[in-house]
């Protein structure tokens, strides 16, 4: 006898049941996984040898643990199933009942495999204890015989969602099963994938199925080989019992048979059928017995030799025959041990396959932090020294025009607010610095504090070198899969433009990317502002000297490179001067004769004045008419541009104010040079129902609706919009979104416009 070297196994029973173990220096941890499906994989893999692993897990799409449970995605799995090793996450099933009017429960079903239910309730009762979980009233456990029931009673004011993340996130209800896919192959310990682990079954079943098969035929062909012999006994009945008769005893009567030859005809047929090369007729027709054939000739009993047991013994052998026949069949084709291992697996499938107990969600990744988030409104403050902060849009209240503003709080002397605007907790922002560099996160990452907290350094948050400052950050409220659909532009202070797909800054890592190169530009070269885009737009860069230049988006191509800062959008007047804000705005054609006789009429329902104090003398003023029909058309397509300068002094006045030309030119006059306002600081399109955020550079700030603003020419002054102290200067104005009768956020926050 031989002792087995591996245990029977007629399906892939490592995988169904899991494995788990530590050796000297190895250890193994194999999750177990649904027999059916195994089966189908394996049966795929049969049909199909070139399967990869990937796609075998449309069969196995990861394990399925006793406990039930819902797994978290499939990267960890296919990792597991692709490198031999990975980590897969599971969680508690769970759902929300309400327990009695207002109050709810979060009620578990299924624990995680492994996990202590026990221990699972104790941990949750001293997280809420302590604080760590907010929103729990009690825990009961109503398990019992059925299955598992654990009931955690919320708060009346708690919201079940959040909780639970809270719970996933510091408790057992949700937990890592590392993957460990290490077995023994050939007696040696290897990692393997799950296709290594179904071809390594598959060649250990085809093994099997062959030698079981060889085993069968070696035990038909001895069988047969004593049929044979009674059938030349019961053949020649008499000459046997005559030779047995004369003979002394046994041993010669055995010497006998064996010597003497035989008549073949009766078993030729039977001989042939069998095809074992042992059985051979001698050429004059006859056949000697062997000492096997002879000594069962001898054992033979008489009852044997009557009609009836000449007939079990022909019949025994035509069965013994057909079997011999199939079994080398088995043997010659590798395609009939594929069809009989499918068969034996397909039948192990119908009689124990069961429904897969665990449960597979498809997730993006890890839970982390903002899940625990609420999602509220937020504005997010950052300073000239590189401070960030967020802050609950309510603590802003409005004010009127001319108002002193309420403290920003919290800020050093030499340091600023330079960047003001609102998004909500869970936006994704892109954030574009001065020296060309774009990083990514979310709104919620940033810290969180009151109007006078300073917040926290920049760059504990984001990579972002000593002395660099922020261009732009946008809220990007779209799905990453429809970024390719939307284009970003961007404008350097030297007046230079470029577009690009906003897919490029899709896949941005922690420490950054370059969103454009500075090497050759002249030496202070920045980057001011970054906007969203597309075909029907027009791009307007305004100088701190007063100059404006609107021309369409199309103008720029779209750049499939990083690395240059693209083409000249506006020529500067000197070396003070530099480009202040970039916007971008609906385009509209119109007529020069349209336009003057549009903002005729839009000046006189605005009460300001026919002549408005205007210094525009770069673009002929064309008497013209126009129709209530087209009045009413560019009124539809207007919007109003706010220009602040540094002095407080602000304005409004109409985008038909700004006529399209073609990039690289000088521009036009966008704000009186007479006027005691200073450089302007910002210029961009709002809208009556929205409201701006000043700051100054003593940290003042203030929020005043854009409808207490007057609206005047492109080329006249401004009105007091912020009352700045002697020393003190707007250093940056904000939108922030429209208003309700409560001075609210209304709807979702856009992107918003910031300089």
């Amino acid at each position: 006898q031989k002792e087995p070297t591996d245990l029977r196994a007629k399906f892939p029973n490592m995988l169904d049941s899991g494995a788990g173990g530590i050796a000297v220096g190895i250890a193994t941890n194999i999750p177990p996984h649904n027999l059916g499906e195994v089966i189908d994989a394996t049966l795929a893999l049969i049909e199909d040898p070139d399967l990869d692993p990937i796609q075998l897990m449309d069969y196995i799409p990861g394990p399925d643990f006793p406990t039930g449970g819902v797994l978290l995605g499939r990267s960890g799995a296919r990792k597991a199933y692709t490198e031999g090793r990975g980590s897969v996450i599971l969680r508690a099933k769970t759902r929300v009942e309400e327990i009695r009017k207002d109050r709810y429960a979060i009620v578990v079903d299924e624990i995680p495999y492994q996990i202590n239910k026990a221990t699972m309730i104790e941990k949750i009762a001293e997280l809420a204890r302590d604080g760590r979980v907010e929103g729990v009233a009690g825990i009961e456990d109503q398990s019992d015989r059925v299955g598992v029931r654990v009931v955690i009673e919320l708060k009346r004011d708690a919201t079940p969602e959040v909780v639970l993340n809270q719970l996933f996130r510091f408790t057992p209800m949700q937990t890592h099963f590392g993957c460990n896919m290490l077995a023994l192959n050939g007696g040696k310990p290897e990692q393997l994938t799950l296709r290594d682990f179904l071809t390594h079954f598959i060649a250990f079943r085809e093994e099997v199925v062959a030698r079981r098969t060889a085993y069968l035929l070696r035990k038909a062909r001895e069988r047969s080989h004593i049929l044979v012999g009674l059938a030349v006994a019961v053949s020649n009945v008499d000459e046997v019992v005559a030779t047995i008769r004369a003979s002394a005893d046994p041993a010669e009567a055995r010497e006998k048979l064996m010597t003497r030859r035989w008549p073949a005809h009766d078993i030729a047929d039977y001989i042939r059928l069998i095809d074992d090369p042992t059985h051979t007729i001698n050429e004059d027709g006859t056949y000697n017995l062997s000492e096997i054939q002879a000594r069962a000739i001898l054992d033979l009993r008489l009852q044997r030799l009557t009609a009836m047991g000449v007939r079990e013994i022909t019949d025994e052998l035509k069965e013994l025959a057909a079997k011999i026949k199939d079994y080398l069949d088995i043997l010659r084709s590798r395609e009939r041990i594929m069809a009989i291992i499918s068969g034996e697996l397909t039948e192990i499938k119908e009689a124990y396959a069961v429904p897969r107990r665990t449960e597979i969600v498809d997730w993006s990744g890890d839970m982390e932090d903002e899940d625990l988030i609420e999602r509220e409104d937020m504005v997010v403050t950052i300073t000239a020294s590189g401070w960030a902060k967020r802050t609950a849009l309510a603590e802003f209240r409005a004010q009127r025009r001319g108002g002193k503003g309420l403290s920003g709080g919290g800020l050093k002397e030499d340091d600023v607010v330079t960047t003001l605007f609102v998004a909500n907790t869970h936006t994704p922002l892109l954030v574009f610095t001065t020296d060309g560099m774009a990083y990514k996160l979310k709104t919620w990452r940033l810290p969180s504090g009151g109007r006078t907290a300073k917040g926290k350094a920049l760059v504990n948050i984001l990579p972002i070198p000593t002395g660099v400052g922020i261009a732009a950050i946008l809220p990007i409220d779209r799905d990453e899969r429809d970024w390719n659909d939307l284009q970003i532009v961007f404008a350097t202070s030297k007046g230079s433009v470029r577009r690009n797909r906003l897919s490029d800054f899709t896949n941005v890592m922690r420490n950054g990317k370059i969103a454009m190169k500075f090497e050759g530009e002249d030496e202070g070269t920045r980057l001011i502002n970054a906007r969203i885009c597309d075909e029907d737009d027009d791009v307007m860069l305004v100088t701190n000297k007063g100059r404006a230049i609107r021309f369409p988006v199309p103008d720029v191509r779209v750049f499939n490179s990083r690395n240059s800062t693209g083409v000249r959008g506006i020529r500067l007047l000197g070396k003070d001067d530099e480009v202040v804000s970039m916007s971008v705005i609906r385009h509209f054609d119109a007529s020069s004769e349209e336009r003057t006789a549009y903002l005729k009429m839009r000046r006189q329902m605005a009460g300001a004045d026919e002549v408005d104090g205007t210094e525009d003398d770069e673009e002929p003023q064309v008497e013209g008419a126009i129709t209530p029909e087209r009045f009413e058309e560019m009124q539809a397509a207007e919007e109003l541009i706010l220009t602040i300068t540094e002095k407080g002094l602000g304005k409004l006045s109409s985008s038909h104010d700004y006529p399209v030309r073609g990039r690289g030119g000088q521009g036009v006059t966008a704000f009186a040079k007479s006027m005691p306002g200073g450089d302007l600081v910002a210029s961009f399109p709002v809208g009556m129902d929205d409201q701006v955020m000043l700051a100054t550079s003593t940290g003042q700030s203030i929020r005043c609706p854009v409808d207490g603003i007057s609206f005047r020419s492109r080329g006249a002054g401004g009105v007091k919009v912020f009352n700045t102290a002697k020393g003190e200067h707007v250093v940056s104005v904000a939108w922030i979104a429209e208003r309700d009768e409560d001075d609210g956020v209304e709807g979702d926050t856009p992107s918003p416009e910031t300089e």
